[in-house]
């Protein structure tokens, strides 16, 4: 013991000699007044996630009761990264795991194929579901799934039994497969509101854990098809329980004109409490997705020769009622975001200030949004050497049918946060720190200032210098000093698996003196040497290396990595305007091609082959 505590004095000795010959004293070790590791106090977002807040399984009675057979199972395991057999027979596997998901069913009877398949004794008590229960057993049932449909939405079944039951379920599963910092998952379903065929669609997203969701049933088109009952519900969840939840629109395209309407859906005018309301439940707009891209349309930006990407606009989501062109300025994000400034500067507040994600909306269960990978939009149109000559929402009105060749490969949700958590990723969405990708994991990222120089894009600490002194997309600026205008920041990087950057693009709205709303697209890099022009645009194509009989091309054209900054020229500090980026890609095979290589097919006359894959951030805005 002596020896022991002798060695012991002898190291103690030591190293006090040790430290002061190395003049080092007892200050030294004192709590210091500023770390010496940069990254301690570091708080900002570092990371992108992502994910889709959309997805929809054979307990979405649209998908079930016509025979899809991917439960909500299945779907979190394909999005983890696992592989999983598809309706159709085939192997299904993601490039690479998703970061986060929302199984987001519709409320409608959620659930109704499942209580059939397991002859649920309380569906069996219902008149109604043992009708359909019968039908599907017998072999019938496409005759039950069409009965379904034409209830022009009423709930023919009326059992509080069954959405209890299932509602308990989908939560047990939302958090069994929740790994935090690893893949998460939320709460969530479809509220599938569609008043005479014009959709109206929204996915409900909790930020919550199942202690709080259980408390609670998911809302209905039965229950109401008026988005302001949906935001009554969400504020009692709120109030009630404590937890939070947002809602995000989809596919303005096929509401004919009321997605953005100028009046409520009873026809009222505009007041500041339903710009409140909305804009606080509503922070996010779906701007792409399988049904057609909504983020602008050449009829409504003429000038912009890369707005017409997979649009969808023949008429409402139902095929009852063609599209006017009075419709469209109401139906795409462009067009909304400049309404929203209009109605700002009358009400006090802006009920369409969204932020923008993309995301599937796939039924089957499979959230592929890769053109080389495209299980589509429901379990029968998966991959098959005719896929793309069927329908696959048959209109009222045959015209004005949804036809599957015109159906995209898209999207997925961009979510900059710390950590992957139902927490983190809940607080971006919530706050617009997000942006859309039509399918592709491309990075992007901006930043806006007063005082951004050129030489700050190259920082090697540009993120911490954009949090500084600037703010990221999903921000505000406001009151310009004087002689000053916004100075953006951007950097993009292309998917490590995908095609190189065709260019970077600002897309600017504002408001004039005289209450006109306007808009104008600048160019801000460009890849190969091409040159931008005085006003702003580079007018050369960036070329293509597509080889179409093969189905694929090379990244010999393009830049992988970009990275730009910008000065808006034509500032004026008294407008109200706001800015998002846009990045598109060069062309590339488009998933119509690979299915003519894989099956050594001719594709339908008129299909489109190729496609310029693209992000939109959410934007930031001015107000003076």
């Amino acid at each position: 013991m002596k020896a022991i505590f002798a060695i012991g004095l002898t190291l103690t000795m030591t190293c006090s000699a040790i430290a002061q010959d190395l003049h080092v004293t007892e200050d030294a070790f004192a709590e210091p007044k500023e770390e010496y590791s940069p990254y301690v106090d570091d708080h900002y977002p570092n990371r992108v996630y992502f994910g889709d807040t959309h997805l929809h399984t054979s307990w979405s009675t649209d998908a079930g009761m016509a025979g899809a057979t991917v439960g909500p199972d299945e779907a979190y395991r394909v999005s983890r990264g696992e592989t999983i057999t598809a309706f159709s027979g085939w192997k299904v596997k993601l490039i690479r795991p998703l970061d986060f998901i929302v199984v987001s069913d519709h409320a409608e009877n959620l659930g109704l194929a499942d209580f059939i398949r397991r002859s649920d004794p309380i569906l069996l008590a219902n008149e109604t579901g043992k009708r359909w229960h019968d039908m599907v057993k017998a072999g019938n049932g496409y005759d039950a799934f069409l009965e379904w449909l034409r209830s022009d939405k009423t709930d023919l079944i009326k059992e509080p039994r069954m959405i209890q039951s299932v509602w308990a379920k989908v939560v047990e599963n939302a958090d069994k497969y929740y790994e935090p910092g690893v893949f998460t998952t939320f709460h969530g379903f479809e509220w599938t509101s569609m008043p005479d065929g014009n959709n109206l669609h929204r996915v409900v997203i909790f930020r919550d854990g199942g202690d709080k969701t259980s408390q609670i049933l998911p809302y209905s088109m039965y229950d109401s098809v008026d988005p302001e009952d949906l935001w009554d519900y969400l504020s009692a969840y709120e109030n009630n329980t404590g937890g939070q939840v947002l809602a995000i629109p989809h596919n303005g395209n096929l509401s004919n004109g009321l997605m953005f309407d100028t009046e409520t859906y009873g026809g009222k005018r505009l007041t500041r409490n339903y710009a409140e309301t909305r804009i606080r439940f509503e922070p996010l707009y779906e701007v792409t997705q399988m049904k057609g891209d909504g983020e602008a349309h050449p009829l409504l930006s003429p000038d912009d020769e890369f707005a017409d990407f997979e649009n969808l606009d023949a008429g409402n989501i139902s095929g009852k009622v063609a599209k006017t062109p009075a419709m469209l300025p109401k139906e795409y994000g462009r067009s909304a975001l400049k309404e929203g400034l209009r109605l700002e500067e009358k009400l006090g507040v802006n009920p369409f200030k969204f932020g923008m994600i993309g995301s599937t909306d796939a039924h089957g269960g499979i959230p592929s949004s890769r053109e080389e990978n495209n299980f589509s939009k429901a379990h029968i149109v998966e991959p098959s050497a005719d896929r793309a000559e069927h329908t696959l929402i048959q209109g009222i009105v045959p015209e004005l049918s949804i036809m599957v060749r015109d159906v995209g490969a898209s999207g997925l949700a961009a979510v900059w946060a710390r950590e992957n958590t139902r927490e983190a990723i809940w607080d971006a969405m919530a706050r617009k720190e997000v942006y859309a990708t039509t399918g592709t994991r491309l990075k992007v990222r901006v930043f806006a200032g007063w005082d951004f120089t050129a030489d700050d894009v190259h920082r090697p600490d540009f993120a911490r210098t954009g949090y500084a002194r600037g703010v990221p997309m999903g921000g505000d600026l406001a009151n310009a000093p004087d002689g000053k205008a916004p100075a953006f920041m951007i950097r993009a990087l292309r998917d490590a698996d995908g095609a190189n950057l065709d260019r970077m693009q600002i897309i600017k709205g504002w408001l004039d003196s005289r209450g006109e709303v306007h808009e104008r697209i600048y160019d801000v890099v460009v890849s190969d040497d091409r040159v931008i022009g005085d006003d702003g645009r580079a007018r050369e194509p960036v070329g293509s290396t597509i080889d179409l009989p093969n189905a694929s091309y090379t990244n010999t054209i393009g830049d992988p990595v970009m990275a730009g900054h910008w000065v808006d020229p034509d500032f004026d500090p008294s407008l109200r305007a706001f800015y998002y980026v846009r990045v598109i890609e060069i062309p590339t095979p488009r998933w119509t091609a690979f299915d003519a290589k894989f099956f050594n097919v001719e594709m339908p006359e008129g299909t489109k082959m190729t496609v310029q894959d693209r992000a939109y951030t959410s934007p930031i805005w001015y107000t003076p």
